[in-house]
């Protein structure tokens, strides 16, 4: 039990860390946010193409196979990189996380290359 709470105080940390937090804002706005924005801003001003274009989007986006929550994570992973390179103590973490997430790849290649070898 203490294994898992502090598997999610770990997660917690780096998640709620306020630099991972503006970037992920940021990586939102570039991949969801500016669809808002249109719409809000087509709907006051009643220019029809803009609320059309943002509702497509938006409409898109509850699609089950869109990988944008994927993309925007990935992109507020390289704005952490390039705009705080000096916060050692995230980006640590942030490298045994793509440490422990190449080794269970890694192991469930495996398990895929014997399955498939042995039938």
């Amino acid at each position: 039990m203490t294994a898992v709470k502090s598997k999610i105080r770990a997660a917690a940390e780096f998640l709620l860390n306020p630099r991972f937090l503006l970037c992920f804002g940021l990586g939102w706005l570039v991949t969801n946010g500016w669809s808002y924005i249109l719409l809000a801003v087509g709907g006051f001003l009643g220019i029809r193409w803009m609320v059309a274009v943002a509702s497509a989007y938006m409409a898109f986006l509850w699609l089950p196979f869109t990988p944008e929550k994927l993309v925007t994570l990935l992109i507020a992973i390289a704005l952490l990189r390039l705009l705080f390179p000096q916060d050692i103590k995230t980006l640590a973490r942030l490298k045994r996380l793509h440490a422990a997430a190449s080794a269970k790849w890694e192991e469930q290649k495996a398990k895929w290359k014997a399955r498939f070898q042995r039938k």
